[in-house]
Order: C-alpha cells, then structure tokens, then sequence
C-alpha cells in the first residue's frame, strides 16, 4: 500500500512496526493508515493519540469505524485485492480494483487516486461483505487446493484445470453465476455426484459434497 500511494503521489511520511513506538503516529500527517490484522485494529488505534486535523483509517473489510475510537475523523477502505505476501510489484494492482470505504472522503479520494474504484458498504453490511469477499478470494483458492489434491493422485498436473476454472470466472463475468453453471449438478446427473464421492478419498468428500448442494441451489434443483 506504502508503495502504490507512493506512486500515486502520496508522500508516505514513515512505515512504522509493531516495534516501533506509535502513540505520536498522527502527528504531522494528513492520513494514518492501520494496516494490521483484524484482531489488532482497535488496539492499535488506541494507542495512537488523536489529532483532531488527522484522518485514522482502517484496511479491514469486516471491522466498523468504531474501531477507530477515539478519533474524531475517521475512515476505512478495503481493497478487493488479494495480496499474497511475495506481491512486490502491488503498485499497479489497484487500478481498477474495488474498494469499499466508508467514513470520511479521505478515504475515497485516496482510493481514486489509486485509481481504484470506491464503493460504500454500510457498517451493519460490513460483515455479510467481507464474507462475499472470503468466498470470492480465499475459498475459491481453498477448492483449486482440493482439486490441485485430487488431479496429483491421477497423475494430472494442476495446470490442466487452471484454463477450465479461468474460463468460469470469465463465463460468470459475461453469464452470471446461475447462466455460466455447467456440470452434474446443473444437469441433475445426480448418478455422476454419486460417483464423484465414491472415488474421492474421505477427508475430500464433505467439502465437495457442501460445495455440490451449492451447485444444486444455483440451479435451482431440490435433492435430498
């Protein structure tokens, strides 16, 4: 983040730690960006004391800005980015990316800056937001880790399945969910998905068989 808003035009003052001492970190700045895990949040923004010219803002998509207490000006903008922790080159990341922000409108001017796009998610929102965004990121991620297990025991290199869950993303882009989902489920082969978890090794089979009910639900399909 230090180094897209560099680029951007941002002067960033300092990156300061864990280690470092924080209580006078918004001083003499226009903007303080707690950029820690979720559960570190309020702690740390407590430590900090406010300045009343200063905007304290978040990166957390699930958390308020009552974790901001007690800032006056606050804000918070989550970018819908994922970020391994290698991203050296995160910089050009954010253009075109979502971000949800909320709070005071330093925050969305950053995101444009960024050349992100801003949109606001309501505080009782947050929540049901940053769930979407958990099943679009990391469970989407988890289920490639499942099937990248199951093609090495047939002797299938994950990259063969890679173009297949590419061409999804692209289909749903143009389709939407429900218009780009093909399968066994959708066609109600419920034969096949039977199949599917006989051959599966046991510590596979209730993920794919939850992830299969969600198949069914899209297509409109009851199955008991």
């Amino acid at each position: 983040m230090a180094r897209a808003m560099e680029k951007s035009g941002w002067t960033v003052v300092d990156v300061l730690g864990r280690h470092d001492a924080q209580d006078r970190a918004a001083d003499g700045v226009d903007l303080l960006l707690i950029a820690t895990p979720d559960r570190a949040v309020a702690d740390t923004a407590s430590v900090v004391a406010p300045v009343e010219e200063t905007v304290v803002a978040h990166l957390s998509g699930v958390l308020g800005l009552e974790a901001l207490a007690p800032h006056g000006r606050r804000a918070s903008l989550h970018p819908l980015v994922s970020l391994p922790g290698d991203s050296a080159g995160a910089g050009p990341l954010f253009a075109g990316s979502w971000f949800a922000v909320s709070g005071d409108p330093l925050a969305r001017r950053l995101v444009e800056d960024l050349g992100g796009r801003p949109v606001v998610v309501s505080p009782e929102d947050r929540a049901a937001y940053h769930a979407a965004a958990v099943i679009a990121s990391n469970h989407l991620v988890a289920l490639l880790g499942q099937a990248e297990r199951i093609a090495e025991s047939v002797g299938v290199p994950l990259e063969a399945f890679l173009e297949l869950a590419a061409g999804s993303v692209d289909n749903v882009r143009r389709l939407g969910a429900a218009g780009a989902l093909t399968g066994p489920a959708a066609r109600g082969d419920e034969d096949t998905i039977r199949a599917h978890l006989e051959a599966l090794e046991p510590a596979e089979r209730d993920s794919y068989a939850a992830v299969a009910e969600l198949a069914r639900r899209l297509a409109g399909r009851n199955y008991r």
